[in-house]
């Protein structure tokens, strides 16, 4: 394992909190995302770039002996994310940085991956332009996140009600992006998107887009 470091704002109550309830939650939220995350998920190369790998929840999509290079700002995640990458056969080295200004070398991946880590960093757009850096030509970015219910006003107004609550709890997280506007206008020389919504009782999560944005050749 190789790890390098930059700032990150841990909270000794977050930060563990996040840990457990993406533990436990885990199989629930993966039952609820997983149509999607098989299908933009599938034939993934042996090595890949994945931001916010928490505690390892699509580590279940990887073949054994992947080689994962796990972006998780998170230490609280550490622990359970090496446990589980040991788990499931995946070579795992981490790096503690932000997804808006990764510690990776230009044009030195084929395959990034996130899911639900958009709607949490501090700026949206940098990401994506971050992930085409490192991406080779004709890379692909694949990713499954949730979003603002745009045409949706009742779940709309629900999610603007519990907006601070919200984003304190689950790491700055905000339920009310576009997020699909922000990787459409990204740059990618394409963009396969999906808008779609989920049924749970944690309403202000239920607007979800899915899809893989791929580099120029």
């Amino acid at each position: 394992m190789t790890t390098t470091t930059t700032a990150f704002e841990a909270n000794r109550v977050r930060g563990p909190f996040n840990a457990a309830f993406f533990t436990v939650m885990g199989g629930y939220l993966n039952w609820l995302m997983r149509s999607r995350k098989q299908r933009v998920f599938a034939d993934l190369p042996d090595q890949i770039v994945e931001l916010g790998s928490g505690v390892g929840a699509n580590f279940r999509y990887l073949r054994p002996g992947t080689q994962v290079i796990a972006v998780e700002p998170n230490p609280a995640m550490h622990p359970r994310l090496l446990a589980r990458a040991a788990r499931h056969d995946i070579k795992l080295e981490l790096h503690d940085v932000v997804g808006e200004q990764l510690d990776l070398p230009d044009a030195s991946t084929d395959m990034v991956v996130s899911s639900l880590v958009l709607c949490t960093v501090r700026n949206p757009a940098r990401v994506p332009a971050e992930v085409q850096r490192v991406l080779r030509p004709g890379g692909r970015y694949a990713f499954v996140e949730h979003v603002g219910a745009k045409d949706r006003p009742i779940l709309r107004r629900i999610q603007r009600l519990v907006r601070r609550p919200w984003a304190w709890t689950f790491e700055g997280c905000s339920c009310e992006r576009d997020l699909a506007q922000v990787i459409g206008s990204a740059g990618f020389a394409s963009v396969d998107l999906e808008e779609y919504r989920i049924h749970s009782p944690i309403l202000p999560f239920n607007t979800h887009v899915a899809g893989i944005a791929t580099k120029a050749a």
